[in-house]
């Protein structure tokens, strides 16, 4: 079993998490939760490796939350090591299955399953999935539909998602560090960006300023005391890879970067995450290199202010609805419009997301706002040869709304 010293949480949390998703389950009729989204996992168990590529879950029962992580052979250690699990709650499938045509693992998965009575666990009702997670392949599906007799597979609806919406207190701490960690990242992208120097240049700064973290002192709304002099906390690997458009590329969101020299005169829209114990806090900004088009700091300007305007509405009580109603208000008064949603919860974050994929601000999302969550307010602006974009990571508090990122608020100039 895992050494408790080196878990985020205690056993005991990750054990009522679970009861949680189990009681969850059973309240919409399922009889168990298939598990396959690594935040998912990662929130339940503490489990953490880049093994996602490879099939894995895990599989609570609804009626007591026996719980079974299921997943590749060279990876059961890691389970032992970053989980507090038993070594009768992980499944370890052989490393012959790997990659190997016409057999799944799954097909060995479901023999275990119903060698140990998994059928009968799950004779009360169908099996909650998480269809929507990337990395729970159609041939993972069919393996389990087909070993699984008697047992219906429907779509969980993201079940675990929304248990994560509402953040402890503790994890509120880990994402205010990944705040200060997207912060200082932001920095020194302004600091890199540099005539001639090629835009991997300066995605490769970021990505350093990702992984080395901040030190403890610079987080604002932490405790320096409780960490330690001199104390540092970590960076960790983002979810998404920096984000980088310049000049007239500026006109389209996800873009990343190419081996194109920095130009005076183009302004560059850069959007990363700042990562701490895989907690997420993205933040974007416009930066101009050299004097740019006219239309570029006005729009700037706009999105500035529209993205103010958002995150000055967002406090407990008001709807998601209601936040992004009043951001359309605001385009409008500009002449402006846009279709793309304001921002989206976030947490926990895996590749190739960091959303967790629950709440949307935007005009249909009636979603009441509570302490504790927290979001991505994104005001990207993308028009026709030019664009800019504004985003904070934000907790909702009792009072109002806290940013968690604080990078300059403006159109950020370098000569």
């Amino acid at each position: 079993m895992t050494d408790a010293t080196h878990l985020l949480f205690t056993p005991a949390e990750y054990a009522q998490r679970r009861r949680r998703a189990a009681t969850a389950a059973a309240e919409r009729g399922f009889s168990g939760l298939l598990v396959a989204d690594p935040a998912n996992l990662y929130w339940l168990t503490g489990y953490n490796a880049w093994s996602f590529y490879m099939p894995q879950a895990l599989l609570i029962d609804a009626a007591d939350a026996t719980c079974l992580f299921i997943g590749r052979d060279m990876d059961a250690s890691v389970a032992f090591r970053t989980a507090p699990l038993n070594d009768d709650e992980v499944l370890a499938y052989p490393e012959t299955l790997v990659h190997r045509a016409g057999v799944h693992p799954f097909d060995w998965v479901a023999q275990q399953l119903r060698e140990r009575g998994w059928l009968e666990r799950l004779a009360g009702g169908p099996l909650a999935i998480e269809a929507d997670a990337h990395y729970f392949s159609v041939r993972s599906y069919l393996a389990l539909a087909a070993g699984l007799p008697g047992v219906e597979l429907l779509h969980g609806d993201g079940i675990v998602n929304w248990l994560r919406l509402v953040k402890t207190d503790a994890e509120v701490v880990l994402m205010r560090r990944a705040g200060a960690i997207a912060t200082h990242a932001m920095a020194v992208a302004a600091e890199q960006l540099i005539e001639g120097h090629g835009q991997h240049e300066l995605a490769a700064a970021i990505q350093h300023a990702q992984a080395a973290g901040i030190a403890a002192a610079d987080v604002i709304g932490d405790d320096p005391g409780v960490a330690g002099d001199g104390a540092w906390y970590d960076g960790d690997y983002p979810a998404l890879v920096p984000l980088v458009a310049a000049g007239e590329a500026a006109d389209a969101p996800h873009l990343t970067w190419t081996a194109k020299p920095l130009t005076s005169g183009e302004s560059v829209s850069i959007e990363l995450a700042g990562v701490h114990r895989r907690y997420h806090a993205p933040c974007s900004r416009t930066l101009a290199l050299g004097p740019v088009r006219p239309e570029v700091g006005r729009l700037a300007e706009v999105t500035v202010e529209g993205l103010t305007t958002a995150v000055a509405a967002m406090g407990p009580g008001r709807t998601a609805g209601e936040v992004a109603a009043t951001y359309w208000d605001f385009l409008a008064q500009h002449g402006l419009s846009k279709s793309s949603r304001l921002g989206y919860s976030i947490g926990v974050g895996y590749p190739p997301d960091w959303g967790e994929g629950t709440v949307s601000i935007r005009p249909d999302d009636t979603t009441v706002l509570e302490p504790n969550m927290t979001f991505h307010v994104i005001a990207g602006m993308w028009m026709d040869g030019y664009g800019c974009e504004f985003s904070e990571s934000v907790l909702v508090t009792p009072q109002g709304a806290e940013t968690l990122t604080h990078a300059p608020r403006e159109l950020i100039r370098r000569a």
